[in-house]
C-alpha cells in the first residue's frame, strides 16, 4: 500500500490555500495517487456545521478535521488539508496526533500579507468584515498566529500557482510522499 500523509495548508483567509491543495491533487493524481482534498468550507458544513467561530470552536473543529485527516492518511491516502487553523496550539495538537500514530505530516504555511488577502477577498470576508457585517475575521480582528517553523512556506503573493505546486511536490518528493 501506498504510504499515506497529511499536508496541511494553514494561512489567512484568500492566501491561497485551496487553490494550490486542488491544483496539487490534480498533479498527484496524474501519477496514480490516492488524494483528497479535506477542504474547511466544506468540513465546517458537514462534519462541524454546529460550531461557531470562538476560539474554542475553532479548536474542535480543527481537531476534528486533523483526525479526519490522520485516518486518510493512515489508510495510504494522501490528505490536504487547506484549513486557516489560526491558533498554533490547535495545529500543534493535529500535528502531535500524526506523531502518536506514526502517520506523516507536513505543514505549509501560504504566507500573504492581509492586504493582498483583501484584494483577492474570493469569499467576501473582508468586504463584509470592512462594512461592519461580520466580526472575528481571521487576520483581521481576531488573531492569525502564523506558524513557526512550518515545513514550507510559501509567499503566495510572489509566486504563480503552479511554482508553489512545484514547491510542495518537491518537499512531498524529497519526504518520499508524492
Amino acid at each position: 500500500m501506498t504510504r499515506g500523509a497529511t499536508v496541511w495548508f494553514t494561512g489567512l483567509p484568500s492566501a491561497g490555500k485551496t487553490t494550490l491543495a486542488y491544483a496539487l491533487a490534480e498533479r498527484l493524481r496524474g501519477g496514480d495517487r490516492r488524494v483528497e482534498v479535506l477542504d474547511g468550507d466544506e468540513i465546517r458544513a458537514f462534519l462541524s456545521s454546529g460550531l461557531g467561530f470562538t476560539r474554542a470552536d475553532r479548536d474542535t473543529n480543527v481537531r476534528r478535521i486533523g483526525f479526519v485527516a490522520e485516518l486518510l492518511a493512515r489508510n495510504g491516502v494522501l490528505a490536504l488539508v487547506p484549513v486557516i487553523a489560526p491558533y498554533a496550539d490547535s495545529r500543534a495538537a493535529v500535528r502531535e496526533r500524526h506523531a502518536d500514530t506514526g502517520t506523516p505530516y507536513v505543514e505549509i504555511h501560504v504566507a500573504a500579507p492581509v492586504d493582498v488577502c483583501a484584494r483577492r477577498d474570493v469569499k467576501g470576508l473582508y468586504a463584509r468584515q470592512a462594512a461592519g457585517e461580520i466580526t472575528g475575521l481571521t487576520g483581521v480582528d481576531d488573531p492569525y498566529e502564523e506558524p513557526a517553523a512550518p515545513d514550507l512556506r510559501i509567499a503566495s503573493q510572489h509566486r504563480t500557482v503552479p511554482e508553489s505546486v512545484a514547491s510542495a511536490l518537491a518537499l512531498l518528493t524529497e519526504r518520499g510522499l508524492a
